[in-house]
């Protein structure tokens, strides 16, 4: 494997946005479509390349970052709060700001497709109680305000306590082993979750991260250190199958079951076995230009199409009604949807992603006095919400 670079990333989480995109233009457009149609599983996807990237991050730092110094801890968090705030807090104020229109859109489309009506205070809330929790990522903790925004944003609070909790799982795993840690820690998280599901807890969405912490774990073993042997990389593969397995977290049913260990092992594939010829070619088109802007892209994707799609979905519905069929919904959805999120998704890029990214990196070398290690690519930052 590159030490510096994994071609196949880009391309998987500039997929695995799409999938969200087009899995939620499915849903609001009642057109169906077998396994696209499932957008929590493009979420899982995003998981598993999280955990996959901070645990590749980390190896390419450890030479040059002490991992038991509080201060490498404080490094860490900064970077990745700068790399989800800056674009999350605005489009939290632009979801704040648009929340009762965009309520009034989805009773619409909710109405026309014969749906549950979604709960208005989940588009309606610009509480202060609402917004402290979002400002401070603490949503994720909290059922009454996991999914209390126009946003798809329940990932995100889920994101940040797996790096609030990621040091510690690098210093148990130097300790014991990366495969015994992951089964542990995943052992720690299935217990933590039936006590909340047994004290009451009901998450709306999988947000609290004892959920999918074995997703997260998963994909951190499929970060291996180039040159490991067969048995220990075939370990990992059936340690992460497993995790993949743990019931709990979103839905359990057989496809679930089945994508989350294809989409595993296909990953895992895209990794460690690029010297077979099909998995190379797809591994270099993955990461190919286009697939790089893909990837790029992503975070805004995700983040930014539900606050177009509504609308046009709404709009589509009310001018043509029951006078066009399911697919065709779909399609003129898209072909709206779809150019709007993207170049969207381009202009906060430019603006707000990178300049946050550039002020993450500028606070860190100011309290360190040096500007350290770079790694070659930046995270995927999951998230997208079903």
């Amino acid at each position: 494997m590159d030490v510096r670079r994994v071609e196949c990333l880009d391309g998987l989480r500039g997929l695995a946005a799409l999938w969200v995109l087009v899995g939620h233009m499915m849903i609001l457009t009642g057109f169906r479509l077998p396994l696209v149609s499932k957008p929590d599983l493009g979420v899982d996807l995003f998981i598993l390349l999280s955990g996959f990237l901070m645990m590749f991050q980390y190896r390419l730092r450890a030479e040059r970052e002490d991992w038991r110094a509080p201060g490498t801890w404080a490094a860490f968090w900064t970077r990745r709060f700068f790399r989800l705030a800056p674009l999350f807090y605005v489009t939290l104020a632009a979801a704040l700001i648009a929340g009762p229109l965009i309520y009034a859109d989805r009773v619409a489309i909710d109405s026309f497709l014969g749906q549950a009506l979604q709960p208005p205070e989940r588009y309606t809330d610009a509480g202060l109680v609402n917004i402290a929790a979002h400002l401070s990522f603490a949503f994720g903790l909290l059922p009454d305000y996991a999914f209390r925004t126009p946003l798809p944003d329940w990932s995100l609070g889920l994101e940040m306590q797996f790096y609030l909790l990621f040091p510690f799982l690098i210093l148990f795993g130097r300790r014991i082993g990366w495969v015994p840690s992951a089964l542990v820690a995943a052992g720690g998280g299935v217990a933590i979750a039936l006590l909340a599901w047994a004290a009451g807890l009901d998450y709306p969405m999988p947000s609290f991260l004892p959920l999918k912490l074995q997703l997260f774990l998963a994909g951190m073993l499929i970060s291996a250190d180039p040159g490991e042997s067969r048995a220990r990389l075939g370990g990992r593969l059936g340690a992460g199958m497993l995790l993949a397995a743990i019931p709990i977290g979103g839905e359990q049913d057989f496809l679930h079951f089945a994508v989350r260990e294809l989409l595993l092992l296909g990953f895992f594939a895209l990794v460690h076995w690029r010297a077979l010829a099909p998995v190379g070619w797809v591994s270099r088109l993955l990461g190919s230009r286009p697939f790089f802007w893909l990837g790029e892209l992503s975070y805004g994707t995700y983040l930014i199409h539900l606050l177009i799609l509504q609308p046009v979905a709404a709009a589509v519905i009310g001018r043509f009604g029951t006078g066009l069929g399911a697919a065709g919904r779909f399609a003129l959805t898209g072909a709206i949807v779809a150019p709007a999120t993207y170049a969207l998704a381009f202009a906060t890029y430019r603006l707000v992603e990178l300049p946050g990214q550039r002020l993450g990196k500028a606070l860190i070398k100011r309290a360190t006095g040096r500007s350290g290690p770079r790694a070659y690519q930046t995270a995927p930052e999951t998230i997208a919400a079903p």
